[in-house]
């Protein structure tokens, strides 16, 4: 049995590029609500960091609908 590491490296850094770009993604959507949030509470408005926040956890929503395509097709 021959294992072919570059290929094993290949999809470990893939993977690790991945995951920390939809963590990245998912916590740049928990700050955007959180602007929302303290925005809302000071009486101003904050639609821009709500649509930002609501975006970056629509396109989580499509990167994971993507990877569970991938493996179930």
């Amino acid at each position: 049995m021959k294992i072919d590491w570059a290929a094993l490296g290949s999809v470990f850094g893939v993977s690790l590029i991945v995951t920390v770009a939809l963590v990245g993604l998912f916590t740049l959507g928990i700050v955007g609500l959180s602007k929302r949030e303290s925005a809302s509470a000071q009486g101003g408005s904050a639609t821009l960091a709500a649509t930002g926040a609501y975006a970056c956890f629509a396109a989580c929503a499509a990167a994971v609908a993507y990877g569970i395509y991938l493996i179930v097709a």
